[in-house]
């Protein structure tokens, strides 16, 4: 089985599993998540890969981070990630990416990212729910974040954090590859 049709069985067991606990119905995480209920479905029967906004708006619904919806594992107080098991959400054919490094649920979700931006590249984010927060610090280059259309220079050694319920956006406007580690906080659903 290719890893990508492992991450595809991974994502239909753990949304139907953690719709369920919830109680959810199907029209119920639709309404939650802003995505079609026949998209769930598929997902949920292992027959589509959705995209990363999708991927992430069902994880807020559901109150979990991404990591979770993908690869759920318990166990030991201490999880190792190696890195041929963090899961590359997505990337661009000038090199570009961004990889889900490790995410908990304990108190809400938590969850740590590696990007890369190559010049000329960016990446724009749904807004998450109220409370959410994100934190990042860019390791070379100089990153424009744009929040709620405010663009910010964040250079090589700097950090920032921000609201995440608002519109944002990160872009390479520079010569030079951008690279960031980011947090992601976003609060338990209530």
């Amino acid at each position: 089985m290719s890893e990508l049709d492992q991450l595809t069985q991974s994502l239909a067991r753990n949304l139907k599993r953690l719709r369920g606990e919830r109680g959810f119905t199907l029209d119920a995480l639709a309404a939650r998540a802003g995505v079609s209920r026949g998209m769930i479905i598929q997902i949920e029967q292992a027959r589509t890969n959705p995209s990363v906004g999708t991927t992430v708006k069902l994880a807020d619904a559901l109150g979990v981070s991404i990591a979770t919806l993908l690869d759920h594992e318990q166990g030991s107080p201490v999880r190792l990630v190696p890195e041929s098991r963090a899961v590359r959400m997505w990337s661009t054919d000038t090199g570009s990416s961004a990889t889900l490094l490790l995410g908990t649920d304990a108190r809400g979700l938590l969850e740590l990212w590696s990007w890369r931006l190559m010049p000329g590249d960016g990446r724009a984010s749904d807004p998450h729910p109220e409370g959410a927060i994100e934190l990042l610090h860019v390791t070379t280059g100089e990153l424009t974040l744009v929040v709620d259309g405010a663009p910010y220079a964040v250079p090589a050694g700097g950090s920032a954090s921000f609201e995440a319920h608002h519109p944002h956006a990160y872009r390479n406007d520079g010569p030079d590859p951008v690279e960031v580690t980011m947090a992601v906080s976003i609060p338990p659903v209530r």
